[in-house]
């Protein structure tokens, strides 16, 4: 008997594009909620791509259903799913959700169980709530590209799409608070984020800065920006990434670098002078680090209990024992893309599976088994099909 997921009691309608909708969607999916998967009929955003490695990573665990939302009868279909479903999730146009008839007001008039989940680039309110925003645009508003990169070198953009995918996470976050919020009230709740709230969130303690200090933080590049050691530095033959900022850790790095004088030399003896002599300490770290290979120093600084590792390349993060044995790749079989590999969740519950349990669906592939669970007859089925309103695959 396969032991029930812990969200399996959850169904939830997904009505996202994109990806920092689909990642909030996704969390959801690998812990076993059922999730329902509206397309539009002409594709919309995605059209082409449900083999696509982007598609394949973002919609496995998920089932898939067609309806043109633009119909009315498109909407009353999708308007008698929610009436038993627990969770609705979009990424729309502010106002396209109050043309569309899928906001929080209308849904929980239909279900006042239901939470509505929703991810917009700016906000629900506000002066740009109407805007539309893309992950390298939240990226540079909320500060993001103005801390990285090097020094002087003008802005760059994170080198994944880091408002997107911290912005589902986030909506994740609040839509479980706000299932566990339900057991007591027995009401749902309208969740938002926006990818430039998660934005900023990410600058974490770089945002403390300006609003405990007034400290705008500048450019670091591959430096800790406010200890050191802890950066990149060259080796032998490519690069190594260490952290020895102080302590027992900064005597450990000088001993096993043969540099034990260095304990004593008043441009590195405190954390504040080793800040302040950043530069000429990195210069003479590295001097010593190119005289061997990175394995070397890896094995060496690690023994002595010093946090460091190689510069990888996704390639050689998938080759690596470490990641191997963690099973970050999981195998799954898709019906057109054959077997692949796709990476799980990074979360582990022990005693619970986080292995993929089914590939990204094709393009309204269990329209009919969906409309049937939701309680359509066969002649309503047969009358949504002719329509055009939920066209069934051939």
């Amino acid at each position: 008997m396969v032991e029930a997921m812990p969200l399996s009691d959850i169904t939830v309608i997904d009505l996202t594009i994109a990806r920092a909708g689909p990642t909030a969607v996704r969390q959801l999916a690998d812990w076993g909620a059922d999730v329902v998967r509206v397309e539009s009929p002409d594709g919309g955003f995605e059209a082409g791509g449900h083999t696509s490695p982007d598609y394949l990573n973002l919609h496995r665990n998920k089932r898939s259903i067609v309806i043109d939302l633009k119909a009315d009868e498109g909407r009353k279909v999708l308007h008698r799913m929610v009436k038993s479903a627990d969770v609705v999730v979009e990424n729309m146009r502010t106002s396209v959700k109050y043309k569309l008839g899928f906001d929080y007001e209308t849904l929980s008039n239909l279900n006042p169980r239901i939470i509505l989940g929703s991810i917009s680039g700016f906000g629900q309110s506000g002066p740009y709530r109407q805007r539309g925003g893309v992950d390298q645009i939240a990226q540079g508003m909320g500060g993001m590209m103005s801390i990285t990169g090097l020094p002087g070198q003008g802005p760059v953009r994170a080198g994944v799409a880091i408002s997107d995918v911290t912005a589902g996470l986030q909506l994740a976050i609040g839509i479980l608070t706000a299932l566990h919020e339900r057991h007591t009230t027995g009401k749902g709740r309208w969740v938002h984020t926006s990818l430039l709230e998660s934005m900023i969130g990410m600058l974490d303690f770089q945002a403390a800065r300006w609003t405990v200090s007034n400290h705008s933080p500048p450019q670091a590049g591959n430096d800790h920006p406010t200890m050191g050691p802890m950066g990149m530095y060259k080796t032998a033959d490519g690069h190594l990434n260490l952290a020895a900022s102080g302590g027992r850790l900064w005597e450990a790095f000088c001993q096993e670098l043969g540099v034990p004088e260095w304990l004593e030399d008043q441009r590195f003896s405190s954390s504040s002078a080793r800040r302040e002599n950043k530069t000429r300490l990195n210069e003479l770290i590295e001097d010593r680090l190119v005289q061997h290979s990175t394995a070397h120093w890896v094995e060496r600084l690690n023994e002595v209990g010093v946090p460091c590792g190689p510069v990888n390349t996704v390639a050689e993060t998938f080759a690596d024992p470490q990641v191997q044995h963690l099973g970050v790749a999981a195998p799954v079989s898709h019906p057109t893309a054959g077997d692949i590999k796709i990476v799980r969740n990074a979360t582990n519950l022990e005693g619970v599976s986080n292995d993929i349990r089914s590939a990204s669906p094709l393009k309204g592939e269990h329209s009919e088994e969906l409309l049937t669970q939701f309680g359509f007859s066969p002649d309503e089925i047969k009358s949504l099909a002719n329509d055009g309103v939920v066209p069934l695959p051939k």
